[in-house]
This record gives C-alpha cells, sequence and structure tokens, in this order.
C-alpha cells in the first residue's frame, strides 16, 4: 500500500491495494487503524461491484438498509443508490441525498459508525463531499465552552424542520417511513469508543434543540456550533475521480453532499454502504 495525505487537517489517499480480493486479517487491521487514526480514507483505482463492496464494509460490522427503500438497489439492498440520473422516466438514485451537514444516521439509536461509497460515474467537475473534522473542532473549543457543552443532549430529528440555507432534501417520506424515523437524544459530546478522543456531535441538517434548555439558549448554542465547526481550519472539500473508493468515520467527522449543484448535463452516481455503529456516549 502506498499512503499519502489527502490535507494538512486530516484524511489519507491509499493506492496500491485490491479491496475486491481477500484481505488478510492483518491488512484489514492495518486499513481499519487508517480509518480510525485519520477519520476519512480513499483508495484510488479500484473497481468494485457490488456484491465486492458489501462484503469489503461487512469486514467493519452489520451493515444498514436505508429507509429511503426506493433508492435501494434491488438486488442488493444494503446497497443506497445516490445517482442525479434519470433511466427510463425513473430516477437512478436519490439526486441530492445528503446535501446539508450531518452525519450518517444520526436520527437512529444506533447512528452509523462508517460509511463508503464507491463511484460508478463522476463529473468532470463539481460534485464534492464537504468533510469537517470534528474531533478538531472540539478541541478548538475554549475551556469554558468544553465545560458547558459536557452532559448536554441533544434531538437529533431526520428531515429537521427548523432548516435554513437549504439544510434538507427534496425528498418526501411516506407515512411508513416517517413512523421508522422518531427523534432520538444523542450527547452533544461524544467519545469515539476505538480512540477515546472526544468531539462535537452536533450537524445542521439534523440537530433540532438542546433537551432540558429554554428554545432561545438552545438555539443560542446550537447556531454557534453550527458556525464553529464549519469553519475553513477543519475542512476537507473532497474531489472525487473515477474508481474512488471514500469511506469515513461518522462519529468523528460530518460531511455535505453538493450533487444538487451540477450543471445540467452533469451526472454523478455513486453506490452506498452503511456500517452501524454504536449508541453515542
Amino acid at each position: 500500500m502506498q499512503i499519502s495525505p489527502l490535507s494538512e487537517r486530516f484524511g489519507v489517499a491509499i493506492d496500491g491495494i485490491d479491496l475486491g480480493s481477500a484481505l488478510d486479517p492483518e491488512a484489514f487491521d492495518r486499513l481499519h487503524r487508517l480509518f480510525v487514526d485519520h477519520k476519512l480514507v480513499c483508495f484510488k483505482n479500484q473497481s468494485l461491484s457490488a456484491e465486492a463492496q458489501i462484503a469489503f464494509s461487512r469486514r467493519f460490522g452489520p451493515l444498514e438498509v436505508h429507509i429511503l427503500s426506493q433508492y435501494n438497489h434491488p438486488e442488493h439492498p444494503e446497497i443506497f443508490r445516490l445517482s442525479n440520473r434519470v433511466v427510463d422516466g425513473k430516477p437512478m438514485g436519490i439526486s441530492d441525498g445528503g446535501s446539508y451537514w450531518h452525519s450518517d444516521l444520526a436520527f437512529q439509536e444506533q447512528p452509523a459508525k462508517a460509511t463508503i461509497l464507491n463511484a460508478l460515474e463522476i463529473p468532470p467537475e463539481g460534485g464534492d463531499t464537504l468533510f469537517v473534522n470534528m474531533e478538531a473542532a472540539y478541541e478548538a473549543l475554549s475551556d469554558e465552552w468544553k465545560q458547558r457543552l459536557q452532559g448536554l443532549q441533544a434531538v437529533h430529528r431526520y428531515r429537521r424542520k427548523q432548516t435554513t440555507d437549504g439544510q434538507s432534501t427534496q425528498v418526501e417520506l411516506n407515512d411508513a417511513q416517517k413512523n421508522q424515523t422518531p427523534d432520538v437524544v444523542h450527547p452533544l459530546i461524544r467519545t469515539n469508543p476505538d480512540t477515546g478522543r472526544q468531539s462535537i456531535f452536533a450537524h445542521k441538517g439534523m440537530t433540532a434543540e438542546i433537551v432540558g434548555l429554554p428554545r432561545e439558549e438552545s438555539d443560542r448554542i446550537l447556531d454557534f456550533l453550527f458556525e464553529h465547526t464549519v469553519q475553513p481550519q477543519f475542512r476537507y472539500d473532497f474531489r472525487w475521480s473515477p474508481g474512488d473508493v471514500v469511506m469515513w468515520d461518522n462519529r468523528s467527522t460530518m460531511h455535505s453532499a453538493t450533487t444538487r449543484d451540477l450543471p445540467p448535463g452533469q451526472y454523478r452516481s455513486l453506490y452506498r454502504t452503511t456500517v452501524r455503529g454504536e449508541r453515542p456516549i
């Protein structure tokens, strides 16, 4: 494996490995450590089938099946399709999925540990995925803010209604899907069980309110966190290339897609698998 940094902030690119082949335990352990330590990993020059992507993803834990079942792969429901293509009058996938700041499945009791995206089709420009290092954002807080936030819990809501700046998507949930997404409560500061490091767990697209605080105070704290976390020193904008397979640690990062900003005639299609995580502590 050849390993190089993606940015000065966080993330690594790995070349010289075939994710479609069987990885021995030593090689997998090394990959897992790179994932945990660097939070964002891009495997270059891959050609993963749906079956191979599922097999690789399952090495990290059990896989989720997304509630928006209309966009799941018809033969492999563990794969969620992200695409702005329309084939025979039907969307190939969700066209603007994740086009807001979030951590995957933060609206569930057990949010995602890892997300793995397999690039099938990449436009010549645009369609970047934006990432934030939430550990670095936490470490940059003043001691007063760290003390203020410890012990606070917040409500996380799928398709948060109090959104601004386009922090939502166009897809509507049916009644059955809405019933699968009740509000959940998670700590504002969470600890990654693989590292013991703390990070901010608040995302403009999903975190709705702080439990037990008056609305005005809750909004003031959340607005501060939303603005603080997306500062340039914590952020890395990933530019996709054909053959990329990208995975990230949802416990210590947040991200936003930009697919909805693609000009007409530019297409981006990816297969997503999502590894179930632990209940945040």
